[in-house]
């Protein structure tokens, strides 16, 4: 390593000795200063491991979901045995508490430092992140185990709702819509968006979908939309002008099944988990989730009938990849990269694939993984109420985020105005 010379000058009589040495000082806590807080390099891993031990990662991420919640813990647990990493889950129940919070850290002139870690993040929050440079990174690909989820033939965790990722989020889990029924009380459940429609009307009051922005909420809406649109090409670009004639089969297809939800639409469940409830309680007959394993895990812990099971609309449903973002002014990047690498390992990602635990899909290639990783996830019980692969079909893509985000501020407009 080359060496570097630092010359002070010599103070002239009179000045004094102290001021002298406060000079000294301040340039060197200047340059140690400058040293401490550069941003690791993730190209170098072993330097990364090595700056991670002792840090705490500050993980900020939803909360909703028990299941979740204790495996999350667990990888807090092991990331401190393994690497002297220490998890704080910071437990949200929106997302954008967390992106609201760096954006308050940036507009106060906090570049460094930040209280916010790590990020389960998707969707519009990514794409707002990137947009206004909240990021760190391209860090995601330079994890060592970003290779086994085989980026070149999987799309998915390259990009969000279609945005480049960039390198600036890792993925971590995969999710699909999925619909659930009580197979002893519901026959025939409706199989697409317009015989949704058809149905609540012969059933009312059977029927109900989180409300917006709730994420699952959300992606209601923009299942019927694509469907209702047939699959307009715009959705998969920023929403324009276009918008009011793209979305007014929606908005006429709500018109006609709010009044036939349950509470006559008057009243939506907060999330998924009160919409289990609901089924659970007998008050609804048709839920849905984002997890493909939600009702097998229901059932396991008898949360759910034994007879209740999961099945896919006629066309396929939207399915998408989460991912974990690290703000640009994070105190403990490295600790983040290394909590975000331990989560994408084969261990970690099939222990949250079994139903038993969370039952949330693998973002890995079974034909990346080495012969002893993939016997992991072959012994996997997938359960009564979960589909098979070939069953699930191959998701549809999200659309681009900012039709999200006209969605639900449209959705509030007309139908909590009333």
């Amino acid at each position: 390593m080359k060496r570097t010379a630092f010359f002070f000058p010599r103070p002239k009589w009179g000045e004094g000795v102290k001021a002298w040495a406060s000079v000294v000082v301040a340039v060197v806590l200047s340059l140690w200063t400058s040293v401490a807080t550069a941003d690791p390099d993730p190209r170098d891993w072993n330097g990364v491991l090595a700056e991670a031990r002792g840090q705490t990662v500050y993980w900020n991420a939803w909360a909703g979901d028990p299941r979740i919640n204790e495996y999350i813990a667990w990888a807090g647990r092991e990331a401190q045995a393994r690497f002297g990493v220490t998890v704080v889950h910071v437990k949200l129940a929106d997302t954008a508490e967390a992106v609201s919070r760096v954006v308050a850290e940036k507009a106060a002139g906090r570049t460094a430092g930040g209280g916010v870690d790590l990020i389960w993040i998707n969707g519009e929050n990514f794409a707002s992140m990137k947009r206004n440079g909240l990021l760190f990174g391209p860090w995601a690909e330079s994890l060592p185990h970003f290779p086994l989820t085989d980026p070149e033939g999987n799309r998915g965790v390259r990009e969000d709702f279609t945005v480049p990722v960039a390198g600036l989020e890792a993925p971590w889990a995969k999710a699909q819509i999925v619909f659930y029924h009580d197979a002893a009380e519901t026959k025939d459940p409706p199989r697409t968006i317009p015989d949704l429609l058809a149905w609540a009307r012969a059933h009312p009051g059977r029927f109900a979908y989180p409300l917006p922005p709730n994420f699952l909420g959300s992606t209601f809406l923009k299942q019927a939309l694509i469907a209702l649109s047939g699959g307009n090409e715009l959705l998969y670009r920023p929403a324009g002008d276009e918008f009011a004639a793209v979305t007014a089969p929606l908005w006429d297809y709500l018109d006609a099944l709010h009044p036939y939800l349950w509470r006559t639409g008057r009243a939506f469940p907060a999330n998924g988990t009160e919409l289990r409830r609901l089924l659970a309680d007998r008050e609804i007959d048709i839920g849905f989730s984002f997890n493909p394993a939600e009702a097998t895990s229901a059932i396991a812990r008898r949360e759910l009938p034994e007879s209740v099971r999961t099945y896919v609309l006629t066309g396929g449903t939207i399915g998408n990849v989460s991912f974990l973002g690290i703000p640009y002014n994070a105190a403990h990047k490295a600790g983040a990269m290394v909590l975000a690498d331990f989560l994408l390992s084969p261990e970690a990602q099939a222990r949250k694939q079994d139903p038993a635990i969370w039952g949330s899909a693998t973002v890995l290639a079974m034909a990346k993984l080495a012969p002893e990783d993939r016997a992991r996830f072959a012994g996997i019980a997938l359960g009564p109420a979960t589909l098979p692969p070939e069953e699930l079909g191959a998701p549809i893509p999200e659309p681009h985020p900012s039709w999200m985000e006209r969605l639900e501020a449209a959705w509030a407009k007309r139908y909590t105005a009333r």
